[in-house]
């Protein structure tokens, strides 16, 4: 009965921006932000505010099927979009994380896992703010559910979207603090890398991590693997003001911020994930990096550089077909194309060859299914994925936890839209994890990796300060 009903839309006053929207919706449970804090044309032209989802879905790291339950929960609800607004009108949306992989294959666990953050923490969000950054305009669009029956439907949709109204209006104070934090001795061993961070690695041991991956290359096991360190730094202030630090000296397309809970994610990411309009497939993988400097001149000989090297665009081709292959499992046969190979992008403090993989869905497979073939991205793992993971798990200390997850959107039409994430801060406990890593191929020199971990920890550091 509820196929005719319409959502209720009601168009934002232009100085309630994304930002003035999170700001004054940052309080409510279960915030999230998806921020095209650097916006582009196509990339990043549309921002999503949302709070107070009317239910919460929190799994843990043990392996049971996440994607299965959120799907089930998913098929309870279904909204036909509204031509002309932002492509989320209401649905899940959330944390996907890395360790979700042992709900998808049979991996080691991780050597230690302090913080054991969720494998899956998404909410089901009856309205939502969206923004065209192209055209400056902004919407509340409310669904109405957990209410289907037609009677109740359009009442409850009024009243929520009224709530979400009057929110805009009124300044809620921060609530306590959710979560004890973890003493220092109670975390994995840690190495002092100065200035206050402290990694899961010294650098003599990750050097030596880099060149156990290189020799499992030369023996054939794997192609490339994706290896990282965890550096942490004890809180310091609101997990929101860090973001606000982080968007603003690092803009990136794909950021975001969401709070769990018990920890906050604080996401400068440049990396889209998967992304599903009707039934076009797209993602677009990362890989090759170098630093940006002060001067122009320099920044423009080490990007010809980057496209040029022969060790960066075969990290980068290997991921692509890897990632053919994954969408090939639930796309129409020959439609999968790379419309991108090895471009060129300029983000706030790096340069990346950054290629793009579309396809179109078979009829009978959704957005979940297009995850389950594809999660954790290749780009974050190497290849072939599940041995890549394997050494990960070997070499890596620490669980990945959020890092090299997905912030991650699934309309309750279908849509989705997803990052990785990268550049991503996961705050609580009393500590702000800073994870940095890279693909390590065959002509990986082990120091050079190490030394791109920590231009890619650059711009999370930055926002450290006030």
């Amino acid at each position: 009965m509820s196929e005719a009903f319409q959502p209720v839309v009601t168009e934002l006053p232009s100085h309630w921006t994304a930002v003035e929207v999170f700001r004054r919706w940052q309080h409510q449970p279960h915030c999230v932000f998806f921020d095209s804090a650097m916006p582009h044309a196509t990339l990043g032209r549309y921002s999503f505010v949302a709070c107070d989802p009317f239910e919460w879905i929190e799994l843990p790291a043990d392996g049971s099927d996440a994607l299965g339950v959120l799907a089930a929960k998913l098929s309870r609800y279904t909204a036909k979009p509204i031509a002309g607004l932002p492509p989320l009108q209401g649905g899940a949306a959330g944390l996907l994380s890395y360790d979700l992989c042992h709900s998808l294959e049979k991996l080691p666990k991780p050597q230690h896992d302090e913080f054991k953050v969720p494998a899956l923490a998404m909410g089901l969000y009856d309205v939502v703010a969206a923004f065209d950054h192209q055209t400056g305009q902004g919407w509340l669009v409310s669904q109405g559910f957990p209410s289907t029956e037609s009677s109740e439907r359009p009442q409850r949709a009024t009243s929520r979207a009224q709530q979400f109204l009057e929110l805009l209006e009124t300044t809620v104070p921060p609530p306590p603090a959710k979560s004890a934090e973890i003493p220092i001795g109670e975390l994995a061993p840690q190495f002092d890398v100065g200035d206050g961070i402290t990694s899961d690695f010294s650098r003599d041991d990750y050097l030596r991590a880099v060149a156990r991956g290189v020799e499992y290359i030369h023996a054939g096991d794997i192609f490339q693997v994706n290896l990282s360190q965890r550096l942490m730094v004890p809180a310091e202030g609101s997990a929101r003001e860090l973001y606000e630090r982080l968007r603003t000296r690092n803009a990136a397309p794909f950021a975001g911020y969401f709070d769990l809970g018990n920890y906050q994610l604080a996401s400068a990411s440049p990396e889209r994930f998967l992304r599903v309009v009707g039934r076009h497939v797209e993602t677009r993988p990362i890989k090759g990096t170098r630093p940006l400097t002060s001067r122009p001149e320099a920044d423009l000989f080490a990007g010809d550089e980057l496209t040029r090297s022969e060790k960066d665009r075969a990290e980068n081709v290997m991921i692509v077909d890897l990632l053919r292959n994954d969408l090939s499992q639930v796309c129409l046969p020959h439609s999968v194309q790379v419309t991108k190979l090895c471009g060129l992008e300029t983000y706030a403090y790096v340069q990346h060859l950054v290629s793009a993989v579309e396809g179109e869905l078979q009829p009978e497979k959704t957005a979940v299914d297009l995850l389950r073939a594809s999660f954790p991205g290749g780009s974050i793992t190497g290849a072939p994925k599940v041995r890549a993971m394997e050494i990960i798990a070997e070499l890596e200390p620490t669980a990945r936890g959020a890092y090299c997850g997905s912030l991650a959107y699934i309309g309750f039409d279908g849509t989705m839209d997803s990052n990785l994430l990268i550049r991503t801060i996961t705050a609580g406990k009393g500590w702000w994890q800073l994870p940095a890593g890279g693909g390590i191929v065959a002509a990986s020199d082990p120091r050079r990796e190490y030394e791109e971990t920590w231009h890619k920890a650059h711009g999370m550091l930055k926002a450290r300060q006030a």
